[in-house]
């Protein structure tokens, strides 16, 4: 080989060499601050940067318009609890029986998975978590006078300050790294989630027996001990001094998020920045009441995406914004009147909170799971709109990629390229969880598999997914979900459930002897 040859070849490694070491940099880019917000219930078409509906919630669309906005972005379940148990642990929540809507339960998260905060603690990282948390907490029956653990510090959180459940549920207080906020000693907190049949044992006033003292009416299942005239799920006596304010509850965590930025601006850390809104019971800030002209739902968003605006000015006043990659999303799917009459239905107008999707929050259909997706750093993320499939699953996976730890977490994928510099490939499929139910997707499939339960939610008017046969939709066609190509389309049916039965394996459905295609 003569030598002009060799340097033309030794030349053309180098330069490829290069090009592969860089790429690889894009995918390790130190020590991020990192925030997750989280929003509760917040659907599709509910951030006006997806041109959906007719809300507007500019500072979301901020994040959106100068980040990544995902189109096809998944949290895990049309559910509260599942969803958040699936983002921190990168784990599909239908592998833990005990992943599921929480009312008053124990830590449904092991203290030895792995999480988010507790992988980013191996990088130095300090772990906060504020706001929402609703994946349950002791391991038995819990004794809210006394030190609470497990909690959030007991799977990689270093400071916690939190709600237990919803703001729709008992107890309603605040918890900080294990303890109830302002409880007097001497007027203890009992809590009790009875069968309405034995409500009076408690002999507390209740939205059933005592409606005279609501301020909010109940449409179903809300009826238990009411404070600050809200009635709530479960039953509650004592902690006078410690019980929230609802109006206050958007500022109070905001507060507390914003104190945090600055206690920790110095050192890397993260933020898991877990709104209430818009879940029930909507209660706006006066400042925000009428706003949004659709009702107390309508105006919580508001609130929320106020709260985003002020996340953003704060990084931006301790000069951190450029080295602070936000993740925003939400846990589940819309839902309109979800336990309250406050108006939701009424005042909707021409908004569409679904997105033009089928279904809602505890559906298997797209609406139930499919929710905004943003990433957004400054200088880092260039503007972008990806199609591809991504899901709250992957976080771990990604960010652990992003700053630099070698792990992986089982049904994870790291999709840190696409999140950073919108290339490669999302997911290839995807399996959601709404109530228990599994979907499944596979590129542009869609695969419902037969269940036994009623097909709508009477009481939320949604759409569950249930039928007795398969439903297969091509959502590059038909978004909305409105032909049933299983007939039309037997082998391709007979594809996805091979693919979908070698995920999940073959007790999926509560359909004794179902009979696979």
């Amino acid at each position: 080989m003569n030598l002009k040859l060799i340097k033309q070849t030794l030349f053309v490694f180098l330069i490829s060499l290069f090009f592969s070491c860089k790429s690889e940099q894009k995918k390790y880019l130190g020590s991020p601050n990192i925030i997750i917000i989280y929003t509760d219930d917040l659907g599709y078409g509910d951030v006006s940067a997806y041109k959906k509906g007719t809300l507007n919630t500019p500072n979301i669309d901020k994040l959106a318009n100068e980040g990544i906005r995902f189109n096809n972005g998944y949290a895990s379940s049309a559910t509260c609890s599942p969803s958040r148990y699936a983002l921190l642990t990168g784990i599909y929540p239908w592998r833990n029986s005990r992943a599921k809507i929480i009312t008053g339960g124990s830590l449904i998260i092991d203290t030895t998975e792995m999480t988010i905060p507790k992988l980013l603690k191996t990088k130095g990282y300090h772990t906060g978590i504020i706001g929402k948390w609703h994946l349950g907490l002791g391991t038995d029956k819990i004794n809210y006078n006394s030190k609470i653990s497990p909690g959030p510090n007991q799977i990689g959180f270093d400071y916690s300050h939190i709600m237990a459940d919803t703001q729709d549920r008992v107890p309603t207080v605040y918890i900080e790294n294990g303890y109830v906020v302002n409880l007097d000693p001497n007027d203890p907190i009992e809590v009790n989630f009875f069968h309405q049949k034995k409500q009076d044992d408690y002999g507390l006033p209740t939205g059933l027996k005592n409606p005279e003292l609501t301020t909010m009416k109940w449409h179903h299942g809300h009826n238990g001990s009411i404070v600050n005239g809200v009635p709530r799920i479960g039953y509650m006596k004592g902690g006078e001094n410690a019980k929230w304010s609802d109006i206050d509850m958007a500022d109070h965590f905001l507060k507390k998020a914003q104190n945090y930025i600055k206690e920790n601006k110095n050192k890397p850390f993260f933020l898991y920045y877990a709104l209430q809104q818009p879940h029930v019971p909507r209660t706006p800030h006066p400042r925000f009441e009428g706003k949004s002209g659709m009702g107390p739902r309508g105006d919580v968003i508001i609130e929320a995406d106020w709260c985003v605006g002020e996340i953003y000015k704060t990084l931006e006043s301790y000069e951190i914004l450029e080295n602070t990659l936000i993740i925003f999303s939400s846990d589940n799917g819309p839902v309109l009147n979800d336990g309250y009459y406050d108006d939701a239905v009424e005042k909707l107008g021409d908004h569409t909170p679904m997105g033009g999707l089928r279904g809602g929050k505890y559906s298997l259909f797209e609406a139930g799971s499919k929710v905004p997706f943003i990433a957004y750093w400054k200088g880092k993320i260039n503007p972008n709109v990806s199609n591809e499939i991504i899901s709250q699953i992957d976080l771990l996976n990604s960010i652990s990629t992003i700053v630099g730890i070698d792990y992986k977490s089982k049904d994870g994928v790291d999709l840190s390229n696409l999140i950073l510099n919108n290339e490669g490939k999302g997911r290839k499929e995807l399996i959601v969880e709404a109530s228990t139910r599994t979907a499944y997707r596979k590129e542009d499939w869609v695969l419902i598999p037969p269940y036994n339960g009623r097909e709508i939610h009477k009481e939320v008017n949604i759409e569950l997914g249930n039928s007795k046969d398969f439903k297969l939709y091509n959502l590059a066609k038909d978004p909305s979900q409105r032909e049933n190509l299983s007939k039309k389309e037997p082998e391709k049916l007979k594809e996805m459930v091979s693919s979908f039965v070698k995920i999940r394996g073959k007790n999926f459905s509560n359909i004794k002897n179902l009979v696979l295609e």
